[in-house]
């Protein structure tokens, strides 16, 4: 046997809806933070991965270039040529200057 009981039983079943949804907010209101927490540290993650790119490909620059300067003459001796001015004995070097136009007169 069923007995009615009117609005009171739709007014039961409205609560325990209310109820259930305000739960739901109450739980995505605290992992909001950390989902938000979360995101800001994949693009730290990404960000930091590829300044690490970048600085692994300096690095492998620099180990060709000390590797060539400890195994090949031929670099040493371009090297020495460029930044010291040297030069073979029978050879004669030119400098060309450039310049300056901080000052202009005419």
């Amino acid at each position: 046997m069923k007995v009615d009981l009117g609005i009171w039983s739709k007014l039961t079943q409205a609560v325990i809806a209310l109820v259930a949804v305000a739960v739901l907010i109450l739980i995505g209101m605290t992992y909001l933070p950390l989902i938000q927490q979360n995101e800001r540290m994949r693009r730290e993650i990404d960000r930091l991965d590829g300044d690490l790119q970048k600085q692994q490909a300096i690095s492998r620059g620099l180990r060709t270039d000390i590797d060539a300067l400890r195994n090949d003459p031929a670099t040493v001796e371009r090297l020495a040529r460029e930044k010291l001015g040297y030069a073979r004995p029978d050879e004669t070097i030119i400098r060309f200057e450039t310049n300056s136009v901080s000052n202009p007169s005419r």
